[in-house]
């Protein structure tokens, strides 16, 4: 299988699940829904990927790739279209759970097949890729929401279509699936005794990122804008995030790393704040501020990382890259319910408050600790790589920190060649 054939599968099914999130968001505040019972029911997505990652795994072993993606891939299609037959946030809820869940295993099988690919040469090149790739699929599909009512079946279908026509590129492969293992994680105590930083601003910045994701369509439709101006505004702030991954990172690998964390955290606060209080006087401001603040929060979570893999050994990074996207999972559970309720008690501009809230205690607790423990010198920092917290452990194999890389872990079952044992931390 070629590497287009299977870029083309991951905008598709990117696409799909980020329309559908924007459209449920929007489809259920022209519903009347009360923000809180919307902030609830999108959070449920969040808690169906969590149990993906964790549990999925053992589908892909069972069933295969090919015949697991296509089981996934035809329950998150079929959710897609049933959300049409009733609109009840019981029934919706249940729905986001099964979505998440299934997107995570789509996700897993896409990512191993996509790590497959790498070797010690071209790995680096194939992550940035595949963060490009994903970065853009998630803006673009935030215009589609001007393709269709979204009080009718419509989009819908459409975000349906684009989940099953993701599936034709894997089920016409004739490449043989690659192995699947199942990755250690270092525990959280382990991690927060080495790195706290690290592990609390993974947290934040799923926090942070949910909140944005489920309740910031919500927040365009209750201060009156458009719909297609929504789109513009979604999808500026997502594009703004990947643009201000590589300043960042350049930034990251200058100084030290806590110290950028509490200054970005600070400036997005800022950010923030702007679009909860001065966005009203001009659209070019709200989309200015939004973007900053988006593009700043978005690059918590790869800060994060690096934080942590500045103070483990080489070979622990994929097993604390799996507990950390695990900290981002659970804390993207709680973002767009502090979201909602912000909304509630302090309007539509409430989700920026909230959100400037928690940006304001992550640089004081960051602040904190560099106060009370030792910097990692920069000339000893592991070069930043960008990354996001929505990919599963899979893709923490391509990061090219990841000096235990070996050809032989990404191996096909009959090929005849022995994968290296994983070393993971005591």
């Amino acid at each position: 299988m070629s590497l287009s054939a299977l870029i083309i599968s991951i905008i598709l099914l990117v696409s799909g699940n980020a329309f559908l999130m924007t459209l449920l968001g929007l489809r259920m505040s022209l519903e009347g829904f009360n923000t809180s019972v919307i902030g609830w029911v999108l959070v449920c997505y969040s808690i169906g990927f969590v149990l993906g990652t964790l549990t999925a795994n053992r589908a892909i072993e069972r069933a295969g790739h090919i015949r697991a993606f296509a089981a996934f891939a035809a329950i998150l299609a079929s959710a897609t279209l049933l959300y049409v037959f009733a609109v009840d946030p019981i029934f919706w809820a249940f729905l986001r759970i099964v979505g998440g869940f299934s997107m995570a295993g789509l996700l897993l099988v896409m990512e191993s097949w996509f790590s497959a690919t790498a070797t010690n040469s071209n790995r680096g090149a194939l992550f940035a890729i595949y963060q490009i790739v994903f970065f853009l699929s998630t803006a673009g599909a935030q215009l589609l929401v001007n393709l269709g009512d979204p009080l009718t079946f419509v989009p819908f279908s459409l975000a349906a279509i684009l989940v099953t026509v993701a599936l034709v590129p894997l089920a016409l492969t004739r490449m043989q699936a690659p192995h699947i293992e199942t990755v250690d994680r270092i525990s959280f105590g382990a991690i927060f005794r080495v790195a706290p930083t690290g592990l609390i601003g993974a947290m934040m910045s799923g926090l942070l990122a949910s909140s944005f994701y489920a309740m910031g369509p919500v927040y365009a439709t209750q201060i009156g804008m458009p719909i297609s101006k929504l789109a513009t505004f979604m999808a500026s702030a997502i594009v703004a995030a990947m643009l201000m991954a590589w300043p960042i990172g350049m930034i990251c690998d200058r100084y030290d790393r806590r110290r950028v964390l509490m200054v970005a955290a600070l400036v997005a606060c800022a950010a923030a704040l702007s679009t909860a209080y001065l966005g009203g006087l001009h659209s070019v401001i709200r989309i200015g501020s939004t973007g900053l603040f988006v593009g700043l929060a978005m690059s918590i979570y790869p800060i994060a990382v690096a934080i942590t893999n500045d103070r483990m050994e080489s070979h622990q990074i994929v097993a604390a890259s799996g507990s950390l996207l695990l900290s981002y999972g659970i804390g993207s559970i709680a973002g767009p319910i502090l979201g909602a309720s912000m909304m509630d008690l302090l309007g539509p501009g409430g989700l920026f408050v909230g959100n400037a809230g928690v940006l304001l205690l992550l640089a004081a607790l960051t602040w904190y600790r560099i106060r009370h423990s030792v910097d990692v010198p920069v000339e000893e920092q592991a070069h930043f790589i960008p990354t996001t917290g929505e990919s599963s452990v899979i893709l923490s194999e391509l990061d090219p920190r990841n000096e235990d890389f070996h050809e032989a872990d990404l191996t096909y079952p009959g090929s005849g060649a022995e994968s290296e044992p994983r070393v993971t931390a005591s």
